[in-house]
């Protein structure tokens, strides 16, 4: 078995390769990548993040070939870019005009950086402070603020040769209330909290960790990584993967043999919470809870039939019960399929919870991305046209984004839509969620978002920008089974809203030196209805809030 699983690995790795660190998705340079692909100056396939930081070098040196086509603005903000991501491409320290790193050592064999994370966050407005703060660290409740966010660590990264890469960080996390939870209906990612003693409604901390080692040759990649990703264009919030979950571990491939295919594939452990007590047990007093296994495996196959254009079709599936199934290691698989030859076949068999999805992305207009991206969780064809029967569970994301059609302005819509019971499933430890967080839409099943966006970019990182969003949710029913079939009949789309949110916002973003920013923001918010439980206290009901912030590293 050991010299099988070598000898597939060996015909993996028979190439010349690329370094393949990962660039977190919070980077600017990821708004700079879309612009230059929007307004036709490279190709970009931007259904899956994070980028490597090889593929982001090799953009920039595309543009940096047609510098001359860009305006000031962009000029100077790929010369930002390149100070950070000519380690890529020249390597050697020295020979470079290099960013600011706590450390950073090159040669022709082995490169490392690091550098230190660190930001807070604080927010004002008329809601009142929580009752009780739990005796928690405070350092800005001396200067009024209703509640704050606050993090640190360290961020370190490198390769070794033409083939290994490496990266690792810690961001430790404090907040001085719940702002984004997993049951809230917030854009953000989440944490697995540690709960203060004594205080049933007040989150203190948590930790994230991110890491990832990395094999690449010139067409593919291996890795083994612990991190936040997202499947699905989008500007607000993907649909299929949207990174709202804590980060789990997974094995991640990835190949471009040819210019018009791109492959993407893992397989992740994700965290059930859902208690084993045959296996739970005491020591001295202290309970060790022990959960459930759970899986996850997912592939998308993205082909480009015309420029600028880009088709992706996938699917997923979650497992649990079974150990880790070889089935599901294969990365070009339907796993429907092989879930059918696995578990039973009967009326009221239940088998694991499987997904297909689709993404289309094209820039073939001037200045313009159009995309749609569907997730689609079942689906019956006989009822597809049937308003009355609600059998087609789905979440379907459509927009547009429009760049530089007036020079340094950008603007754009997108449409979110999911139909009651997406994302869920009758089998607790086979949900489309990990630590309890929906993997998908952040606004889960039965809901509805509109959404606007204008942004100005008058000088270098200099980001003035301007956003609408309406987003509703309808009530929120337990997958449940009824006479062995699943209870998906019934619930139309919306038909009782249960929580609404109208949210104006104005943010200055200014990118002082690379990984360093500021920032500014007025959020004027109107929620309604069940805001006790998907709301965050300080924007409950009809509130203007006053945010700033300021962080290094990411």
């Amino acid at each position: 078995m050991k010299k099988a699983i070598f000898y597939i690995f060996s015909l993996f790795t028979m190439s010349l390769a690329a370094q393949e660190v990962y660039q977190p998705l919070t980077s600017s340079v990821y708004e700079f990548i879309d612009e230059m692909a929007t307004i036709g100056k490279i190709e970009l396939n931007s259904a899956v993040k994070p980028y490597s930081r090889k593929l982001i070098a090799i953009k920039l040196s595309e543009i940096n070939s047609i510098e001359d086509k860009l305006n000031k603005r962009q000029q100077e903000e790929l010369d930002f870019y390149l100070k950070d991501f000519n380690k890529e491409l020249i390597k050697i320290k020295g020979k470079f005009d290099k960013r600011l790193d706590a450390y950073y050592y090159g040669d022709s064999l082995f490169q490392v950086t690091l550098n230190f994370i660190g930001g807070a966050r604080v927010y004002y407005n008329k809601n009142s402070y929580p009752k009780n703060w739990g005796g928690i660290d405070q350092p800005f409740k001396i200067i009024g603020a209703d509640a704050w966010h606050r993090w640190s660590g360290a961020h370190i990264f490198g390769s070794v040769g033409e083939h290994f890469s490496f990266d690792v960080s810690l961001r430790d996390n404090g907040i001085s209330q719940d702002l984004f939870s997993r049951q809230l209906l917030v854009n953000y990612p989440g944490g697995n909290y540690k709960i203060n003693q004594g205080v049933s409604d007040q989150r203190s901390d948590f930790s994230e960790a991110y890491g990832s080692i990395v094999y690449s040759w010139n067409w593919g990649a291996i890795s083994l990584r612990k991190d936040n990703f997202t499947w699905g264009n989008n500007y607000n919030g993907a649909n299929i993967f949207s990174g709202r979950q804590p980060s789990f571990a997974y094995l991640n491939f990835k190949m471009s043999p040819v210019k018009w295919f791109d492959f993407n594939y893992f397989h992740g452990s994700l965290v059930s919470q859902e208690v084993d007590s045959a296996a739970t047990y005491w020591v001295n007093g202290q309970r060790r809870r022990m959960f459930y296994d759970k899986y996850v495996a997912a592939n998308l196959f993205t082909f480009k039939p015309i420029k600028s254009t880009y088709l992706s079709v996938g699917n997923s599936i979650i497992y649990s019960d079974v150990g880790i199934n070889p089935g599901y290691l294969i990365p070009f698989m339907f796993y429907k399929s092989v879930d059918h030859t696995y578990n039973g076949t009967g009326a009221n068999d239940i088998g694991q919870n499987s997904q297909m999805f689709m993404d289309i992305s094209t820039r073939l207009l001037p200045y313009t991305h159009l995309y749609y991206a569907m997730f689609l969780d079942e689906l019956n064809i006989g009822n597809i046209f049937n308003n009355d029967q609600h059998t087609n569970l789905y979440s379907i994301k459509a927009g547009f984004n429009v760049s530089n059609l007036i020079r340094n302005t950008s603007f754009g819509f997108e449409y979110t839509r999911t139909n009651p019971w997406t994302y869920q499933h009758q089998i607790a430890r086979t949900t489309y969620a990990s630590n309890y967080y929906n993997m998908g839409h952040y606004l889960r099943d039965n809901s509805e978002e509109i959404h606007f966006a204008l942004s100005y970019k008058p000088i270098r990182c200099l980001r003035i920008g301007a956003t609408y969003t309406n987003a509703v949710k309808g009530s929120e029913v337990d997958y449940q089974i009824i006479n062995g079939i699943g209870n998906v009949l019934g619930l139309k789309f919306l038909e009782e809203v249960t929580w609404s949110n109208e949210v104006y916002s104005l943010k200055v973003t200014y990118e002082v030196i690379n990984d360093g920013t500021i920032y500014l923001e007025l959020i004027k918010s109107n929620s309604t209805g069940l805001t006790q439980k998907y709301s965050p206290d300080i924007f409950t009901g009809n509130v203007t809030t006053f945010v700033a912030g300021a962080n290094f590293g990411f």
